[in-house]
């Protein structure tokens, strides 16, 4: 989903248009991004956390000299998923024990795995 089919879904489930779903997204993701950047963490119960995490300096390889490079320590957002979305995505409805269910008709084994890759390499994520 991109932050236009967001702000569109946005629009559709309050009743607003989109330009006064976009302040409101745009708002959200502002406020995430600060609070980030003032070291707070951001708790959404039954969705997950987002906060900042300390990578050390280190050291690596060019992958195409094989040189040895150093890489500076920095900090990364992180976001980690809640119980009931991880819940909700592994296709359990929220609450539910574990079922003795032995055969896994009902499991989403055929659902295609899905990663969130960092394609800049710097560990960052963009919000827009």
């Amino acid at each position: 989903m991109t932050k236009a089919e967001l702000v569109e879904e946005v629009a559709k489930a309050a009743e607003l248009t989109k330009k006064d779903s976009e302040v409101i997204v745009d708002e959200v993701f502002k406020n995430i991004i600060q609070a980030l950047n003032s070291g707070d963490k951001i708790e959404l119960r039954g969705f997950g956390s987002f906060r900042v995490r300390k990578r050390d300096a280190r050291r690596g390889r060019n992958p195409k000299t094989g040189e040895p490079v150093d890489i500076p320590a920095k900090t990364v957002p992180y976001f980690k998923p809640g119980k009931e979305l991880k819940e909700l995505i592994n296709g359990k409805p929220v609450g539910d024990e574990p079922d003795d269910d032995l055969d896994d008709d009902d499991d989403m084994d055929d659902a295609p795995d899905t990663q969130i890759s960092d394609a800049g390499g710097d560990g960052g994520s963009a919000l827009s």
